[in-house]
């Protein structure tokens, strides 16, 4: 989906009138700190300090957040509140998304507003504690939302309902009346997305999980894995046939199907390398669905386009966020997919090109064109630098926890480490400044440091380089001594591929987000920086410049290249997501850099979410590479 329909599909979505029946919600946070608490003199017991306090939309409340901030025509609920300060809260909220409120009832007996309070200590949530679960809607009040329903169905675009809270639904005839509203408006689109009653709901769309989509077809799902992709296609076909209408299955990070007469479309996972927060995504999910169906947008492309708004949300942490049309554009503009992830997460799913360690993880491979080749530096072609995320990490860590270290809770201290190391798997490959950038992100956003003792991204990189240079330093030393040869700093046999490739005509270019002086120095050193005729490129400094994905375009575009005339070779996601951007080949190279040859499974798994169509442990099998790449 490009830019143009991006923005056609939320022009149209400015036209749509839509309903939010639900449970209308109110999360509050508020986060503690300890320093403010007191030892109550009546119990004995320390109070809980809430240094800040706030609250948002949550539940039905938060769809008709999301709804609002893609803009439709006009939002109208249809739901229940207590006479409480909560209930006030939640509707000077809605009020302030100028939403149409007059079928919001508000109940004053045996119903208390659902409220998720939410505490939260030195970053981590605490114990829940929740409002309104032990609520008893009136048949009155039942009555006044089966007439709001069916002034929506009269009236509006498109309806949802969205049911979440356990027990909410208090009288099983109030189903039996709403689906008897539906069947008599069996042309309008009504989209559910219901936790505890989906399977008595008909003559609806429907907008599940796997798990959920699971149990709706009779299967009782596993504890620890996900249903496999060919079981969620099947459950989602099954979904389909049961109302001839289409159904939407969400899989978390792993995207969204969806089934319609025409099969099942899939919108896969987004890779992102924020911290992130799923809390209300699925409600992002729910108002995009039912946003591009009432906008008469074809299902499988309202399933990208909700797969691009909830890439949006959660990665809006401590909040139950939202996206509007702009944020949706830039996450839609440049997505980095994540590839086959049942392939990548089971090795024993790989199917290797006979006689060879060569996995083949995509069909129809392009492969015969091949005039072009990039290759990354470390861990592709040179071990010099192996150990440098080792390296990287304490540094990192020590940034973040400060001279807080050694004082703070083990269970923070494990939790930045997680952070840092998600970090650096997910981001090899682009230029050290970036992730050091990134890494004053984290700084600030864990707070342990004071403001003014936190460093640039130029900072940090100069502690992190001048750890790293020891170790490279050394072994150069030893290399210039006659102490290592050649072969012990590189990965096996790619110096013998690279002389092949060069016998054969194709143009070789080296990539590295090291810096520049410092990848031409030791190619030269090493003694192979003149097999890369296309040039030598690194980080200069400037972020915009140089990186992976420039030098990509500008091979493509100086040479006119259709995409299958390059091939990418590399051990880091950023080199192969852009190989695949620009229609090249990514091969990835999923080397033991201690042994210098031999697979590493971590990078493997990596490397073929990243888009990587075939995996190599190491050059040892050049020849039939060489083969495979030009088809003979």
């Amino acid at each position: 989906m490009n830019e143009q329909r991006i923005r056609e599909i939320l022009q149209r979505i400015r036209q749509v009138s839509v309903a939010v029946y639900g449970d209308f919600c109110l999360d509050a946070y508020w986060m503690l700190d300890p320093r403010g608490s007191e030892v109550s003199l009546e119990t004995g017991l320390r109070a809980q300090a809430v240094a800040r306090q706030y609250y948002s939309l949550g539940g039905a409340s938060n769809v008709v957040a999301n709804v609002a901030a893609l803009e439709p025509k006009a939002i109208a609920v249809i739901g229940v509140v207590g006479e409480d300060i909560y209930g006030r809260e939640l509707r000077r909220q809605l009020d302030a998304l100028s939403v149409d409120t007059s079928c919001l009832v508000v109940q004053s007996e045996s119903f208390d507003t659902v409220t998720f309070a939410k505490p939260y200590l030195e970053g981590k949530e605490q114990a829940r504690v929740d409002f309104g679960f032990f609520n008893r809607r009136t048949p009155a009040t039942d009555d006044a939302l089966l007439d709001g329903l069916r002034r929506a169905l009269e009236t509006a675009d498109v309806l949802i309902v969205n049911q979440q809270v356990p027990g909410s639904i208090t009288n099983d005839a109030f189903i039996e009346k709403a689906n008897e509203l539906f069947a008599a408006f069996a042309n309008k689109v009504v989209l559910l997305d219901s936790r505890h009653y989906g399977d008595r709901f008909k003559h609806v769309y429907r907008k599940t999980n796997d798990i959920e989509a699971a149990i709706l077809n009779g299967v009782e799902p596993g504890r620890d894995a996900a249903p496999a992709l060919s079981e969620v296609r099947r459950y989602a076909q099954n979904l389909y046939r049961q109302s001839n209408k289409p159904a939407f299955l969400t899989r978390g990070a792993r995207g969204i199907l969806a089934a319609d007469a025409d099969g099942v479309h899939e919108a896969p996972g987004l890779q992102l390398l924020k911290p992130l927060d799923p809390v209300g995504a699925g409600d992002t999910v729910t108002s995009a669905l039912a946003l591009c169906l009432g906008a008469r947008v074809p299902p499988a492309e309202a399933a990208e386009f909700a797969n691009f708004a909830a890439a949006v949300t959660v990665q809006k942490r401590f909040q139950t966020g939202t996206a509007n049309g702009e944020e949706v554009l830039a996450v839609a503009c440049e997505p980095d997919y994540i590839h086959q992830p049942e392939l990548a997460e089971d090795l024993r799913q790989a199917r290797h090109l006979p006689g060879t360690e060569i996995e083949i993880c995509a069909d129809a491979i392009p492969f015969g064109h091949i005039g072009h080749a990039l290759f990354d530096v470390d861990g592709t072609v040179s071990t010099l630098r192996q150990g440098w995320d080792e390296i990287m990490a304490p540094v990192m860590m020590d940034a973040i926890l400060g001279e807080r270290r050694d004082t703070v809770d083990k269970r923070l201290v494990d939790e930045v480490r997680r952070r840092v190391q998600d970090y650096i798997d997910n981001s090899t490959g682009v230029q050290t400044l970036v992730q050091m950038e990134a890494l004053v992100e984290m700084v600030r956003e864990f707070g342990l440091v004071p403001a003014d003792k936190v460093l640039d991204g130029r900072g940090y990189k100069r502690l992190y380089n001048d750890a790293l240079m020891i170790v490279v330093n050394e072994r150069l030393a030893r290399f210039e001594r006659g102490q290592l040869d050649v072969t012990d700093l590189t990965i096996k046999g790619a110096l013998d591929f690279l002389t092949a490739l060069r016998q054969r005509g194709v143009r070789l270019y080296l990539a590295s987000g090291t810096d520049v002086e410092d990848v031409v120095s030791e190619a030269r050193k090493l003694g192979w920086a003149d097999l890369f005729d296309g040039g030598v490129y690194g980080a200069t400094g400037d972020v915009t410049k140089c990186s992976k994905r420039t030098v990509i375009e500008s091979i493509c575009n100086d040479n006119r290249l259709r995409g299958p005339e390059l091939v990418v070779f590399g051990d880091g996601p950023v080199e192969l997501r852009e190989a695949r951007r620009h229609g090249g080949i990514a091969i990835g190279v999923a080397s033991d850099e201690i042994r210098r040859y031999g697979l590493n499974p971590g990078k493997r798994t990596r490397l073929i979410k990243a888009g990587a169509q075939a995996i190599i442990p190491d050059f040892s099998r050049w020849h039939d590479l060489l083969r495979l790449l030009f088809s003979e």
